[in-house]
């Protein structure tokens, strides 16, 4: 049996989502481990502190981790918590993802103050995202609506929408629900309409290579079937080389013992999309997501993502 923790510090972002999350994660490890300290150490990262530009111009998601990651290198912190679809694809030594916990709600949600939905919006309404995923989409299936970027934390670009800046925003539907603000969501987008961002819905915990304790430790948080999913979902992006600055998406989802997962590959101005779909065995999720992968690269997303890369 292994050794019951004594202490555990979990780094999180300070916004109310983030914490939402550390929380969240910090509950369970101290109803699993009674006699543990479980605190957090909040901390304020780049990516919450520039707000003026959208998180491909300033260096993209990996801006959210960076602090986080230096609490776990200096030892003030066992662990990091994480919105998986902002841990960069590229997670390398001495950092690993120790856990992937079970999957909230993946998919976009419409919010607006007078629209029920995308198609009820007339023609030049503001739509606000943070997403160039999203905006290609919206893009592509109503191009005669104005996207905008939308930056800040989930208050902040529900006060912009409140304010008038927008006469709608998308903002992911888990988000909304875990901070009990899923009366703000007028309805869902469909997968098919707005597919999500690799591991989009799903928590992460990072920590360091060497914690083999703490990794121990965090297992019986894990989801077999959500890491499944991220697995192939990820393997996308990684392949692909997906960040802020490309318009990508990939979602699996399983049925039985069969993963089934879609991609794609877009120009932000939706004049251009590229889908793929794979499914086969869960057990071989990450050749899945490869193979999708692959066979978006053939149909041209090494042209689009050479277009963008260059700009």
């Amino acid at each position: 049996m292994s050794v019951q923790p004594e202490k555990l510090i979990i780094a999180t972002r300070a916004s109310r989502l983030a914490l939402w999350q550390a929380e969240f994660v910090q509950a369970k490890l101290q109803a699993l481990y009674p006699a543990c300290r479980v605190e957090l150490l909040t901390m304020t990262t780049r990516g919450d502190q520039i707000l003026d530009r959208t998180l491909s111009k300033v260096g993209g998601k990996g801006l959210f981790v960076k602090e986080l990651e230096t609490a776990l290198l200096d030892g003030r912190a066992d662990l990091a918590v994480h919105s998986l679809k902002d841990v960069p694809m590229d997670l390398g030594s001495p950092f690993q993802l120790a856990v992937v916990m079970d999957r909230a709600d993946p998919r976009d949600a419409f919010v607006s103050n007078k629209y029920e939905k995308l198609a009820d919006l007339p023609e030049g309404a503001v739509v606000g995202t943070s997403s160039l995923r999203r905006e290609s989409q919206i893009r592509a299936n109503f191009p005669h609506l104005v996207v905008k970027p939308l930056r800040g934390n989930l208050d902040t670009r529900l006060g912009k929408l409140d304010n008038g800046e927008y006469d709608a925003i998308i903002l992911a539907a888990a988000g909304l629900q875990r901070l009990g603000l899923q009366e703000r969501i007028r309805s869902c987008l469909s997968i098919q309409d707005s597919l999500p961002a690799a591991g989009q819905g799903a928590l992460g915990i990072e920590i360091l290579e060497a914690r083999s304790d703490v990794l121990a430790a965090l297992q019986p948080l894990s989801c077999p079937e959500t890491l499944a999913c991220v697995t192939a979902e990820r393997a996308v992006s990684s392949f692909l080389g997906g960040s802020c600055q490309v318009p990508l998406a990939a979602h699996a989802v399983i049925n039985g013992q069969n993963l089934t997962i879609q991609a794609f590959v877009a120009l932000p101005d939706g004049t251009q999309v590229l889908r793929a779909q794979s499914s086969g065995p869960v057990e071989q999720a990450g050749q899945l997501g490869l193979d999708v992968a692959k066979e978006l690269h053939r149909a041209g997303a090494d042209k689009i993502l050479a277009t963008l890369l260059n700009n």
